[in-house]
């Protein structure tokens, strides 16, 4: 029975990866700081699908957290075979109205816990010869509206290097761009998404059964859902000047 380790599994995105996961029968190594909601998760997922998981709780924003994850990714009597890098979150107001001390704790759980994570379990994987790293990115890395998109294309652009890294080791590497999704996530950010109309949403359920089909054909971007597939597409053709004063350039960060 293959293992998956999730990070962010307590909500959202991440929880929505963790059940599905343990639906194929991945056994399953979930992470988040929230102790009670993981031990909540770990309960359900064992009675309904007679799988094991472990719990770890870890601070994605201290490296001393970030290191108990990759000890355990790097762990060769233990392997991981599926990596998902979900855990994160945003910032509510523009750059220069945030404090820099949360501008450094989202950077860093945005993109150095995923530089961090993706190291240990690609050593890990490419020593075993499989494996495959999920890293939650979003269709925001196509734009220009600020530092949460600015992480999440150093995810997107990172992940297509890491997969040419790794090509012909049986390891394989997607980067996931979501757009604006229903989760907690916007709650929890204090985004609102007024003016967002309703076909701009997806479901996180379809969203994770179209991003775990695409790591099954070894695809290295996965944008679910037909409007996001037509937005990113324009987003990387389209003059970086449009980019950046168009109307998709103002909204707030999918995800």
């Amino acid at each position: 029975m293959a293992t998956a380790l999730v990070t962010g599994a307590s909500a959202g995105i991440g929880r929505t990866f963790a059940v599905q996961l343990a639906a194929r029968r991945h056994d399953l190594v979930v992470v988040a700081r929230n102790e009670g909601r993981l031990r909540e998760l770990s309960a359900q997922l064992e009675r309904d699908h007679g799988i094991a998981v472990e719990v770890l709780v870890a601070d994605l924003s201290q490296r001393e957290g970030m290191q108990v994850v990759a000890d355990r990714l790097a762990d060769r009597d233990r392997p991981v075979d599926l990596l998902v890098n979900n855990a994160g979150f945003g910032l509510k107001q523009p750059f220069l109205r945030n404090d820099v001390q949360d501008e450094e704790e989202m950077l860093t759980v945005l993109v150095r816990s995923v530089l961090v994570l993706s190291h240990a379990a690609g050593l890990a994987m490419r020593e075993r010869g499989h494996g495959a790293i999920v890293n939650v990115s979003s269709v925001a890395g196509f734009m220009a509206s600020g530092t949460y998109a600015a992480a999440k294309s150093y995810v997107t652009v990172f992940s297509e290097g890491l997969s040419q890294e790794l090509a012909g080791t049986g390891v394989t590497v997607t980067a996931l761009c979501p757009g604006f999704t229903r989760t907690e996530f916007h709650e929890r950010a204090g985004i609102r998404g007024h003016g967002i109309p309703d076909f701009m949403w997806l479901q996180a359920d379809a969203l994770v059964r179209d991003c775990l089909d695409d790591v099954d054909k070894g695809k290295v971007i996965s944008v679910p859902g037909w409007q996001y597939k037509i937005a990113s597409t324009a987003l990387r053709v389209l003059p970086r000047p449009l980019v950046r004063n168009g109307l998709l350039a103002q909204r707030h960060r999918p995800q």
